[in-house]
């Protein structure tokens, strides 16, 4: 059903902030996978295809991911790169009919909506995948971004479906816990 081209892992481990102030590691993994749009050059109503893809690369992209983090998964996120042969609405089809159930799966659970972003790029564009607090959409110390390219994906034909988890929090946040109620 599938047309995976490839698969590509990257892993961050934080030790400071920016102005290199230590902090405790902080370790990100995004998972990557390439693969052919079957909807490319064509509109489509129904786009149950594509959430079928979501649904069977979601686990594995998962799983994989989140042995490579150092601590337990506690934010997550998700997006898309679609190629120029395909429309927005295609990548938003992979990412969010199917694809959070597995991902809240393979991180013990989630009560938050999964942060996510999707966009037309050719290959080489970079992403912002935005990440988030599993369990408390509120957890400032946890907005974050991780920023994402494979270097010759996506084709015209091609879909880019990224998904990530992180051990902790941005280094030594400090924008407070949440909305201040008066």
């Amino acid at each position: 059903m599938v047309q995976l081209r490839k698969k590509m892992f990257i892993k961050e481990i934080i030790t400071t902030d920016q102005l290199g102030q230590p902090c405790d590691p902080i370790s990100r993994v995004a998972a990557l996978a390439v693969f052919m749009n079957p909807l490319a050059g064509r509109f489509s109503d129904d786009l149950s295809e594509l959430f079928e893809i979501g649904a069977l690369l979601g686990p594995d992209l998962a799983s994989e991911a989140i042995s490579q983090l150092d601590g337990a998964p506690v934010s997550y996120g998700k997006a898309a790169i679609i190629g120029v042969n395909g429309d927005l609405e295609q990548g938003g089809a992979v990412i969010h009919p199917k694809l959070g159930a597995p991902m809240r799966a393979a991180a013990g659970g989630g009560e938050a909506v999964i942060p996510s972003n999707a966009k037309l790029g050719a290959p080489g564009c970079a992403i912002d995948l935005p990440l988030g607090h599993k369990d408390n959409p509120w957890s400032f110390d946890h907005f974050d971004t991780m920023t994402l390219n494979i270097p010759d994906a996506p084709k015209p034909d091609e879909i880019v479906l990224c998904l990530a988890y992180a051990d902790g929090g941005r280094p030594i946040p400090r924008c407070g816990k949440g909305p201040v109620k008066s």
